[in-house]
């Protein structure tokens, strides 16, 4: 697989995404649900929006790995969240997430006005190898 990263701006490098990926001579894509602050025995989380979004950093982490894939090669990574105002103080955690495992993707961001039951954020991620 090979991996391109287009960044025509360096302003995005701080927001911790790329404008656009281009990978060729893929050997697979894992196309992952929205992943969210859900434990393994299925209840929904009620914690704050740092707990919820570790909590579904950690389930998609486990996603992936159980695919047999690797953390960067996200090219995909989108962030649904019920408020834009609780998740931007939690933007240290994201960053530092996409920082150590080298992750260079396309992401957008999306405010929605709610996710199942008492979910606050959501990710949803494109993987390739």
């Amino acid at each position: 697989m090979e991996k391109r990263i287009i960044n025509p701006w360096k302003w995005q490098d701080e927001r911790h995404y790329a404008q656009a990926v281009e990978v060729t001579q893929v050997q697979g894509t894992l196309y992952c649900a929205g992943q969210a602050a859900v434990h393994a025995d299925g209840t929904s989380s009620s914690a704050d929006m740092e707990t919820q979004l570790q909590l579904a950093i950690q389930n998609l982490e486990k996603v992936i790995i159980d695919a047999g894939y690797e953390f960067k090669n996200i090219v995909r990574l989108n962030v649904y969240t019920t408020s834009h105002e609780e998740f931007f103080p939690c933007f240290d955690t994201f960053g530092n997430w996409i920082n150590r495992n080298q992750i260079k993707q396309a992401a957008t961001f999306f405010e929605v006005k709610s996710l199942y039951e008492t979910l606050k954020v959501e990710l949803e991620a494109t993987v390739v190898k």
